[in-house]
């Protein structure tokens, strides 16, 4: 084994180590999210990159939109990992306002090809005036 072999080795423990831990550290992180309010709904805005429709689940709990994204790594032929550095198991919480009234079994749900999640809850009072 040469000294450039050495080096190279240690470097790729480096990476994947460091790589490991930015994949930790972003998994530990909430998705960043906006919430939006018009006269007849919220918006919560999720960014949720290299999310698939199969890769999300989202949940209405206690007066909050809970989301958990469980992204799948594409095998790329002739490549091998040498930095994991994009999180896998992702999990975002927005809390709607206390007085928040809405109707959580008609809210919707849509992923966009940029990797952005869109949840829509639609205000009680706002169905009931329609």
């Amino acid at each position: 084994m040469t000294l450039r072999d050495i080096g190279r080795s240690v470097g790729n423990a480096v990476f994947q180590r460091v790589g490991r831990a930015a994949s930790r550290m972003q998994e530990s992180r909430p998705l960043p999210a906006d919430l939006l309010e018009s006269d007849d709904a919220y918006l919560v805005v999720f960014d949720a990159p290299g999310a698939t429709g199969s890769d999300v689940q989202v949940r209405f709990a206690d007066g909050a939109v809970l989301v958990r994204v469980d992204r799948f790594r594409e095998f790329h032929e002739g490549y091998g990992m040498v930095f994991p550095g994009r999180g896998m198991s992702l999990d975002g919480e927005v809390e709607l306002p206390a007085d928040a009234d809405v109707d959580p079994t008609a809210a919707n749900a849509t992923l966009t090809d940029a990797g952005t999640l869109q949840v829509r809850i639609p205000k009680e009072s706002a169905e009931e005036e329609s």
